[in-house]
């Protein structure tokens, strides 16, 4: 299974001084992003036995909250950069996701590439309450040190399938229920759908993307989604405004 599936769930502090090598270029998140006309898409996938040539594994589901940070002053969006603190269960992880990188082919609007750094975290909000990662560090970078605060938050009902072949992982299907909510007033809903390539061996699966892209628009109720969870929890935010 690949680690953003689990292995992100237990990410292991390392020492400050371990951090200050030359940096190595950020990693990549690769994966299919597509929308939902409501629930019943993602039931439909949640109970599946394959998807298409692909086995799908055991469905798990989790209860998580992500909640949005920035500062007051937006350093973070100036400089393209998103920050999301996850809470799942009593474990939180910090991921800062970066901007877009282009993606070459027919899979333009569907296959989403981007940085992303993780690391461990905690409830609060001072990034200097949390273990030492690469991602705090690059965050305190990106901030100057200036407080953080919740933009908005999306509780959402989680269900994750890995997706395999027989050469092994291809990578994690999640199934998306989303509550959009700012000030923990609810502003919408989502359903999202995500199929995310394991991370090592992303460059080598992608040309099976147009075929598990067919195969998900096979399954009904599904269109491809050129925005990222954060840009359209933000077009919602928008409208509740007006």
């Amino acid at each position: 299974m690949p680690p953003s599936a689990t292995d992100r769930w237990r990410p292991i502090p390392v020492a400050e001084d371990a951090l200050a090598l030359e940096r190595d270029p950020d990693p990549l998140e690769t994966e299919l992003k597509l929308s939902a006309t409501g629930p019943v898409p993602l039931r439909r996938l949640a109970g599946l036995p394959r998807l298409g040539q692909l086995q799908l594994g055991p469905a798990e589901t989790f209860l998580e909250l992500d909640r949005y940070l920035d500062t007051a002053d937006g350093r973070l969006a100036a400089a393209k950069w998103a920050c999301r603190l996850r809470r799942r269960s009593r474990t939180h992880l910090v991921s800062l996701k970066g901007p877009p990188v282009e993606v070459i082919g027919g899979l333009d609007g569907a296959l989403h590439r981007r940085p992303e750094i993780e690391g461990p975290a905690a409830a609060s909000l001072d990034p200097d309450s949390w273990p030492p990662s690469l991602a705090r560090r690059r965050l305190l970078e990106m901030t100057g040190g200036q407080p953080l605060r919740e933009q908005f938050a999306l509780r959402q009902r989680r269900t994750q399938r890995s997706v395999g072949d027989g050469d092994g992982s291809v990578g994690t299907l999640s199934l998306d229920s989303v509550l959009v909510l700012h000030r923990e007033d609810p502003a919408g809903r989502l359903w999202c759908v995500e199929l995310e390539l394991e991370r090592e061996r992303a460059a080598h699966r992608e040309d099976q993307a147009v075929s598990m892209l067919a195969d998900l628009l096979a399954v009904g109720g599904l269109s491809v989604e050129p925005l990222t969870k954060l840009e359209r929890a933000m077009t919602l935010l928008d409208r509740a405004r007006t």
